[in-house]
This record gives structure tokens, C-alpha cells and sequence, in this order.
């Protein structure tokens, strides 16, 4: 008890830090996969990848087979992946911002296993996964 006294601040940061630690697993990653997890979606559920990078940086280098959509074209072009509702589609941008928004949008309209790649595109290649320029 006289430990805790004189350490209370130290006592009350660690259990600060260890309560925020736990939530941003449990919260700040949700519908979040790893490099290694799509890439075992991809080859064993046959998930789409879905880039919404704009166009430059895709032609700069994407994903194998991954689909192209934009961002802001999201919601215009759903009926292009709409036969994917039920299977996972894995959603990527360069470090994973806008793909959250993206894969929200889909959450929206229907689709029922979709995952953002965690540090996007940056971190696939850190991962030291292929990229292709092929359309």
C-alpha cells in the first residue's frame, strides 16, 4: 500500500496508458486485416481486392488482380462489385485512410465482409509482395 502512495502518478499512467493500449486494439482496428490475413483471404476465399487510390497511383503500381475504383467513385460504381456482397473484399489506398472511408461505404450498401488493409499499399510492399502496372 505504501508503494502505491508514492508511486501514485506512475500507478495512474500505467493504468491510463494499459486502458487506452485496449481500445485501440479492440476499437481502432476493427475491420482491419494485416498483410499476412489478405493475403489468405486472397488465397483461400478468393476475396476481391479493391484499390481506391486515384488513377496515378494505381497505374504507378497495385495489387495483383486487384479492382480499381476511386474513392469519391465508390458509390457511383457499386453495381461493378456487386456480385461480391457475400465474399470478403479487401479495401486498400496507400496507408489506409481512405480505404476506411471506402470500406464503410460498402459496409453501407450491403456488403458483408469487407476489411480494410492495415497500412495499405506501403505496407504490402514493405511486406515485400509483388506489385504489377498491368491494367
Amino acid at each position: 500500500m505504501e508503494f502505491l502512495e508514492q508511486n501514485l502518478i506512475w500507478v495512474v499512467l500505467a493504468a491510463v496508458s494499459g486502458g487506452m493500449l485496449i481500445f485501440m486494439t479492440a476499437v481502432g482496428t476493427a475491420g482491419g486485416v494485416s498483410v499476412t490475413e489478405a493475403t489468405l483471404l486472397i488465397n483461400r476465399e478468393d476475396a476481391l481486392v479493391l484499390d481506391v487510390r486515384e488513377t496515378g497511383e494505381w497505374s504507378a503500381g497495385h495489387i495483383p488482380a486487384a479492382r480499381h475504383i476511386a474513392v469519391g467513385q465508390i458509390e457511383k460504381r457499386l453495381s461493378e462489385i456487386d456480385k461480391y456482397k457475400e465474399k470478403p473484399v479487401i479495401v486498400c489506398c496507400a496507408s489506409g485512410n481512405r480505404s476506411s472511408s471506402a470500406a464503410a461505404a460498402l459496409r453501407k450498401a450491403g456488403f458483408q465482409k469487407v476489411f480494410n488493409l492495415s497500412g495499405g499499399i506501403g505496407a504490402w510492399k514493405e511486406a515485400g509482395l509483388p506489385l504489377t502496372t498491368k491494367h
